[in-house]
């Protein structure tokens, strides 16, 4: 039997890459080094290089969602006035939630694990920071009430994520999301009172 050779063009670009397609076809559960080493042609012990263990590629793994989260809030966020900034960001999380829906799994679990690296923390809190500067930026244009923002952004990325889990688990159509995150939003910025 042929010894795998050990060195790969971008081996952990490689792993991460065939993790996330394992993790969208099999789950977590389903992830192995070995089997990731076997499946881009490495030997079983050059994962190690860049990975310890399991848990550091699902680590990497969430680190890497919450990256390309934040990125898509980033771009989505815009001068279009609160309620159309808003309406973006929620696609750009609904979008990326409902595309992910395995990824997004691993990096809400691993976001709350007391041994996640810091990394991965700082990672966090820049997803927050795209989710809250809006809100803070409504609030200094007055379109948006004053209070605690951290505690308004909570409400809506709840509200995000709740959108989000049900077209992702099929209680939602695809077609109907447009609909349901314009509602969402309009419902956010002018509430359920009568006027």
């Amino acid at each position: 039997m042929a010894e795998h050779p050990y060195h790969h063009g971008d081996l952990r670009a490689a792993l991460l890459k065939g993790a996330e397609h394992t993790l969208r076809e099999k789950g977590a559960s389903a992830l192995s080094l070995r089997e990731l080493a076997r499946s881009i042609g490495v030997s079983h012990a050059a994962p190690s290089r860049h990975f310890k263990d399991k848990q550091a590629l699902l680590d990497a793994l969430a680190l890497s969602g919450f990256q390309r989260l934040t990125l898509a809030l980033r771009q989505a966020a815009t001068d279009a006035g609160t309620q159309g900034e808003l309406t973006a960001l929620a696609r750009a999380y609904v979008g990326f939630a409902t595309g992910n829906p395995e990824l997004l799994e691993v990096m809400y679990a691993r976001k709350h694990d007391p041994n996640a690296s810091e990394q991965l923390k700082e990672a966090v809190d820049q997803l927050v920071v795209a989710v809250v500067q809006p809100i803070a930026d409504g609030q200094a244009a007055g379109d948006i009430v004053p209070g605690d923002t951290m505690s308004i952004a909570m409400v809506v990325a709840a509200t995000l994520h709740g959108i989000a889990s049900f077209a992702a688990n099929g209680a939602l159509t695809p077609e109907a999301v447009t609909g349901v995150l314009d509602d969402a939003v309009h419902h956010l910025l002018h509430g359920l009172t009568p006027r």
